[in-house]
């Protein structure tokens, strides 16, 4: 092959692609960067957003990874069923996660958590450790500590449905997307966060049906603290690497829950960063300096 012919290849491979797959009769949307041959790793998104909050840490990674981020059910480009025609849960997505993986091949992996991501990322490592090379979590919560006053309406809706949902739904609207990338955020990267992430969020959102997916998904989400003691455990008995890059500045899943890691893992790299609960907006190419250096170190 020429030198041209190699930069070339070089390029292609470092672009990002975007691909759908069939897992249980759903489609599956994902975004996938890198040589299938490279390390991977599989990323993994929260609320409100989709894998498009990693559309910058693809690339930032391609050269040296594999990496391949899915649009959970119900967000994004993947399939939205009504909520009477499938069972939304934590549970239920962490299982079209693993077919994903399955579909594509991919046998081991390091794993990046963030808000919704954890309790499905953390859900397969527990499951399978043998699969799992590591773990950077981003507001990936496993603790108690990480829990903020943000929860305590979640909470009590878990608890009172119909008592609490119209309070709930105000975290859908406009304002409340908006207000979770620009929390926490320092007066001088403000100008870092681009409006077409809550806007393309809120879009989602605004689908008709999608709120009672979120609904759902917000109700579901009490039973994902009966797995913290298991995820604990997880930790203490595999003590996989973990790096832990989470926005200090938080107001829905607090410091707290960064620093509790070191608990059962005394050899967590924990960094605290000036950001909130979107770090990557505004720290990602500190973020990606991190993963290169802690992966390049723990993951051949």
């Amino acid at each position: 092959m020429s030198t041209t012919d190699t930069a070339v290849g070089d390029i292609a491979a470092n672009e990002v692609r975007h691909r759908t797959v069939e897992v249980q009769g759903l489609r599956v949307f994902y975004r996938e960067a890198g040589d299938p041959a490279k390390p991977t790793l599989v990323l993994l998104h929260g609320f409100p957003t989709s894998s498009a909050m990693f559309r910058n840490l693809l690339r930032d990674l391609a050269d040296s990874y594999h990496l391949v981020a899915p649009d959970h059910i119900g967000f994004g480009q993947s399939a939205m069923p009504p909520v009477g025609d499938f069972p939304y849960s934590f549970e239920k997505l962490t299982e079209i996660t693993v077919g994903l993986l399955d579909a594509l091949g991919v046998g081991r992996f390091a794993l990046y958590i963030q808000d919704y991501g954890a309790p499905i990322g953390l859900r397969i490592a527990g499951r399978e450790p043998e699969r799992v090379t590591a773990i950077i979590s981003q507001s990936g919560n496993a603790y108690l500590e990480g829990f903020t006053p943000f929860w305590k309406v979640l909470f009590a809706h878990a608890k009172d449905r119909a008592a609490n949902e119209a309070e709930v739904r105000t975290l859908l609207e406009a304002e409340a997307t908006r207000w979770q990338y620009t929390h926490g955020v320092p007066a001088d990267r403000l100008d870092r966060l681009t409006p077409d992430t809550w806007t393309l969020d809120q879009a989602y959102l605004d689908r008709p049906g999608n709120k009672e997916i979120q609904l759902q998904l917000f109700w579901d989400y009490q039973f994902n603290l009966d797995g913290y003691p298991g995820f604990q455990e997880y930790f203490r008995t595999h003590r996989p690497p973990v790096l832990v890059a989470w926005g200090k500045n938080d107001e829905i899943f607090g410091a707290d829950g960064a620093r509790a890691y070191s608990r059962d893992l005394p050899d967590a790299e924990i960094h605290l960063l000036d950001a909130g609960h979107f770090a990557l907006e505004t720290h990602g190419a500190e973020i990606a300096a991190l993963i290169r250096d802690f992966l390049g170190r723990k993951v051949s």
